[in-house]
């Protein structure tokens, strides 16, 4: 159930509510396309990854792709949808260079997945559930390229045919920032499942926005569609532009034509594309070269329990299991390779009871604050896993205090190598011989007389001299000793 406000967009006439949708195009992870064996990777020369099929060469047929279905019923699964055992391809007609047959084939009234949903979660601890309407198969188109020559456009067929889902949602989402949290959790999801990759700069994951405005509780309004969105900071930016010019339109007392537009992230505007197209416009018909895809339940059953553990099943479990907060799980959460790399330091913990909180504080504090700043991602970390977790442990067992463990962590970034061993070749194990510690106790109180009579009326000035001690130590005194002995001779 959602808890979200929606943000309203004031103008001259009162309040406006923005209606969105989404279309979310995810390239499928598969080796081959979803009609042909040709090759899908990424970056190839022009031309290089086109079988016949592709090339729509006379007297070629499709032949489906297994695998891509099974990453269609696989995502469907992992978005909680109705998946379809019985679904029919159809021609989606349409004439442009870059779709050399002149038709796509796609899916229409009766698509593979069917009516799912997806929890966001919102600044401020609110969430929302944005539905699914459906998820179907279709096939990519080419690219042309009109920057080769200033007479001429080439095509690159080296997409065309490239399997891609297109999830459609619900006219559920009610603000920009629902669209980039709906986004951002979708992208997750595919990870987690392992379906689409989500490299939005590749052309992995593209998104279609339509937009209107109403008042509120008023029916809904003409959409306009914002197409290849490949960033979820440019969609948030397309749709408060798109819904403030059409606002501007309507209370000028003009209206909104529905028309697909393009997000011109220099400026900061949409501009008018094309007409928007219907349904009709594409006289869609069953392809008479596919038979209906048909699979058993069975096959779906077997596909589900393979499903991996989602983003909100483990943050879940890391709120239950471990005490971490919900804004801490969901942080680790957020990216599969993140939680992977939580859960591996987990697994070296010796306590993991003991310190599964302290590890979560020093991957999300420690390791993606140093990562963010230097511009690294957690697959290039420095610092791996193992050896986080003996830092976290030499800390637990107490062998070194926490200022040490961020000397030694700064180390290990540098440097590389066993923590262990660094401790014991470098000295930086933590002094807890109690008489050591509390000569230095004596010293700092004996020369600080004034400062001392003053505790008992003042007891938050016990911290300076804790910080006098610590730094006399060289920051390897216990904290923990350090405290009591001065508790104790101050009469605390």
């Amino acid at each position: 159930m959602s808890t979200a406000t929606h943000k309203l967009l004031k103008g001259s006439t009162g309040d406006w509510e923005m209606v969105i949708g989404m279309e979310i195009h995810a390239q499928v992870t598969s080796n081959s396309k979803l009609f042909s064996g040709a090759s899908t990777a990424f970056g190839g020369e022009p031309n290089s990854h086109v079988s016949l099929v592709d090339a729509a060469m006379p007297g070629m047929l499709p032949v489906i792709n297994e695998e891509c279905v099974r990453q269609a019923v696989t995502t469907g699964l992992g978005l909680n949808a109705q998946i379809n055992l019985r679904s029919v391809f159809d021609r989606k007609n349409y004439f442009y260079p870059d779709s050399p047959q002149g038709y796509q084939i796609s899916q229409y009234k009766s698509p593979i997945v069917g009516e799912g949903e997806v929890a966001v979660e919102l600044d401020g601890g609110k969430t929302a559930t944005i539905g699914i309407e459906r998820l179907h198969l279709e096939q990519d188109a080419g690219k042309l390229l009109h920057d080769q020559s200033p007479t001429m456009s080439y095509v690159d067929l080296n997409r065309c045919g490239v399997a891609l889902m297109e999830i459609v949602s619900k006219p559920d989402i009610r603000d920009a920032e629902q669209a980039k949290a709906y986004v951002t959790k979708l992208r997750s999801i595919l990870r987690y499942l392992g379906t689409c990759d989500g490299d939005m700069e590749k052309g992995s994951l593209r998104a279609d926005v339509n937009v209107s405005v109403r008042k509120p509780g008023a029916p809904l309004g003409t959409r306009c569609e914002i197409k290849n969105m490949n960033s979820i900071t440019f969609i948030g930016q397309a749709i408060e532009y798109e819904a403030r010019r059409q606002i501007e339109i309507l209370e000028d007392g003009g209206q909104i034509d529905q028309e697909t537009r393009l997000y011109d992230p220099n400026k900061g505007e949409t501009r008018s594309m094309r007409s928007k197209e219907e349904a009709h416009d594409y006289r869609y018909f069953p392809d008479p070269d596919l038979l209906p895809l048909e699979f058993t339940q069975s096959f779906v059953d077997e596909l589900k329990a393979k499903l991996p553990e989602l983003p909100d099943q483990k943050k879940t479990r890391f709120v239950a299991d471990l005490g971490l907060s919900a804004y801490d799980a969901s942080v680790l959460v957020a990216e599969r390779e993140s939680a992977v790399f939580y859960e591996t330091v987990l697994e070296n913990l010796a306590n993991r009871a003991r310190d599964g909180k302290v590890a979560a504080n020093w991957v999300i504090n420690e390791l993606f604050g140093r990562l963010n700043k230097e511009g690294r991602d957690i697959t290039g970390s420095p610092v791996n896993a193992e050896q986080l977790a003996a830092i976290i442990d030499l800390i637990g067992e107490g062998t070194i205090s926490g200022k040490i463990a961020k000397d030694l962590f700064e180390i290990v970034w540098q440097e590389g190598g066993d923590p262990r061993a660094l401790v014991e070749s470098r000295g930086m194990k933590q002094v807890t011989d109690l008489s050591a510690i509390e000569k230095v106790v004596d010293d700092i109180i004996a020369a600080n007389p004034d400062k001392a009579a003053q505790v008992k009326d003042k007891p938050q000035s016990l911290g300076w001299f804790v910080g006098q001690v610590m730094k006399a130590s060289g920051g390897k005194a216990s904290p923990q000793i350090v405290n009591d002995l001065l508790k104790s001779k101050l009469g605390i």
